[in-house]
């Protein structure tokens, strides 16, 4: 009898964390990027054109020495994701990058970028990628790639620039749901492609 008359007071208390929850998510999701700390390599999880421009930017700079851009489709390339770079596509930097071509989701991406890092002798990584993704993105490839050190490099994606709305809100509220399901374990779907 007891449980059934504390049952209100903790639902109440779950919604409130749950939302409390939702507000940091939203407010992280905006934060930008820190000072990006020179790393073995980059990874670029593809979603948004920004990522891809961030990442050739950095790798440009110099803040890694090679570069992966996860999760790309079947038919594009290089020079098509590098059309609006801010830098020019030279020789020696597509001599750097490496088009990952599995990757279905984002567990996949984790396990596309251990792979790559295996093979190059990555240690450190810095991940690129949307604000709301970035939370579940590092969580993935951690548990991918547990002895690699990683530093995210948020991007604020173009949806997250102009005045909030219905999808903004949906697609936020979907990431959230998507990154307490991966904290809880609770990661499914395909994740790679087969091999060609």
């Amino acid at each position: 009898m007891r449980f059934w008359l504390a049952l209100p007071l903790m639902i109440f208390v779950l919604a409130i964390v749950w939302c409390a929850g939702f507000a940091w998510f939203c407010v992280d999701a905006l934060q930008p990027p820190a000072h990006p700390v020179h790393c073995d390599g980059i990874v670029a999880l593809t979603g948004g054109r920004d990522r891809i421009e961030a990442s050739l930017s950095l790798l440009d700079k110099g803040v890694g020495d090679r570069l992966l851009i996860s999760g790309v489709g079947p038919h594009a390339t290089l020079s098509q994701l590098a059309e609006h770079a801010p830098v020019p596509l030279t020789p020696e930097l597509a001599a750097r990058i490496t088009l990952g071509r599995r990757a279905v989701s984002t567990i996949g991406n984790g396990s596309e970028t251990a792979s790559w890092a295996r093979e190059n002798r990555i240690h450190s990584l810095l991940v690129v990628t949307a604000g709301y993704h970035i939370r579940r993105a590092m969580l993935e490839l951690h548990r991918a790639a547990p002895g690699i050190i990683l530093h995210p490099y948020p991007v604020r994606s173009p949806v997250l620039r102009r005045r909030p709305d219905r999808a903004t809100v949906l697609l936020l509220f979907h990431e959230y749901m998507k990154w307490i399901g991966s904290n809880l374990g609770l990661s499914r779907g395909v994740n790679m492609a087969p091999r060609a």
